[in-house]
């Protein structure tokens, strides 16, 4: 239901984009991470049309959030990347703003962020 993609190798201070593509409809929209040995953690959020947005403190002027309706595509642009941004990163689909995981209904398969200091 959901295909997360655009993970990848990148230096400290890098760029990465990463999208979630869904068959369903939803109103809330979340990118979740995942690292080695630890829970699953909230990124960022997104509802509606986008009119509202809310962030990890980790990751709040870093990375942005946006969706597009009409292609049922979500993304995650996340720059300044740092070492401890390496994870698993999980897109998430639920009928309402979360920041905890057991809220959503639909997940996508994860894609790999690697951060290399």
């Amino acid at each position: 239901q959901l295909q997360a993609s655009g993970g990848g190798l990148v230096q400290a201070g890098g760029s990465l984009r990463l999208s979630c593509a869904a068959s369903v409809r939803s109103f809330s929209r979340a990118w979740f991470r995942q690292a080695p040995g630890k829970k699953r953690e909230f990124v960022a959020v997104i509802t509606g049309s986008g009119e509202t947005v809310d962030y990890a403190e980790s990751v709040k002027g870093r990375f942005t959030i946006s969706r597009d309706n009409a292609r049922n595509t979500m993304y995650l642009q996340m720059n300044s990347l740092k070492p401890e941004d390496t994870a698993v990163y999980y897109c998430a689909a639920g009928p309402i703003r979360a920041t905890t995981p057991n809220l959503y209904t639909a997940w996508g398969q994860g894609t790999l962020v690697t951060v290399s200091s």
